[in-house]
């Protein structure tokens, strides 16, 4: 795939999917700004496999959910690169309970990490990407935005604004040559879902048209194309990578 831009930065890229698209992308030619809240030795080792590949990579330390901390990044790869050329929101978390059990604070805790922080890596993208006349964004939503899911009200909420999010700012950029897409992943393999039981994992694959869970890869490939020039013409789209769980 081709990519105009020459490098990216993957939010939450210490492990798991993050670390899979930061490692892809690489793969496809562009220097990778590795970012990470308090994993520093997954991130250098996220970086050390990459550049073992003949890959660029940088770690860059912070948490998304500090604005100014965002902010400040996305300046310090400006001024150390020349540009921003791509930008993968990827970084999140949870904090699963039933609804009623479910204090303000939780619910707020995973929206503002999730949605707020996401708001401000976009935001700040647009404003690099608009004077380079190009660029495109990413952003990692979930299957459970678009299907809801038992105990995970804020979780949802914070995927599903993720989407409508990324529509809002497609429409508001597509005029300064700028894309903005999201990715609703499935059940993905990664070491959290390592630690399911069989029985549990049984039961979601039972789901599955596919009949098994994705890889971290799958979903890094998907991305890689959202970014590359081969999606010049696509833009607030949501791209389900989820085996045909959820085919609506």
């Amino acid at each position: 795939m081709k990519f105009s831009g020459k490098n990216v930065l993957v939010t939450g890229a210490s492990r798991g999917i993050g670390a899979e698209i930061a490692k892809v992308l690489a793969g496809y030619g562009l220097k990778v700004w590795v970012n990470y809240r308090s994993g520093a030795e997954a991130a250098e080792a996220v970086k050390a496999t990459i550049v073992g590949a003949g890959g660029e990579a940088e770690t860059i330390g912070f948490d998304v959910s500090d604005e100014a901390a965002f902010v400040g990044a996305v300046k310090q790869i400006v001024s150390e690169d020349g540009e921003l050329g791509y930008l993968v929101n990827n970084a999140g978390i949870t904090n699963d309970k039933l609804a009623l059990r479910m204090k303000t604070e939780d619910f707020l805790s995973v929206v503002n990490a999730n949605l707020t922080s996401a708001f401000v890596g976009c935001r700040e993208a647009m404003k690099v990407m608009r004077k380079q006349k190009r660029g495109s964004v990413v952003n990692i939503a979930s299957i459970v935005g678009e299907t809801g899911n038992a105990g995970q009200v804020n979780y949802s909420a914070s995927k599903g604004g993720l989407i409508a999010m990324t529509k809002s700012f497609a429409l508001e950029a597509a005029s300064s040559g700028i894309r903005y897409n999201s990715i609703t992943p499935g059940f993905i393999a990664t070491d959290m879902t390592d630690e399911l039981s069989d029985e549990i994992k049984e039961s979601f694959t039972s789901k599955i048209p596919m009949g098994r869970f994705g890889a971290a890869r799958e979903v890094a490939e998907a991305t890689a194309f959202l970014l590359s020039d081969a999606a010049s013409y696509i833009t607030g789209e949501t791209l389900k990578v989820n085996g045909g769980m959820n085919m609506a």
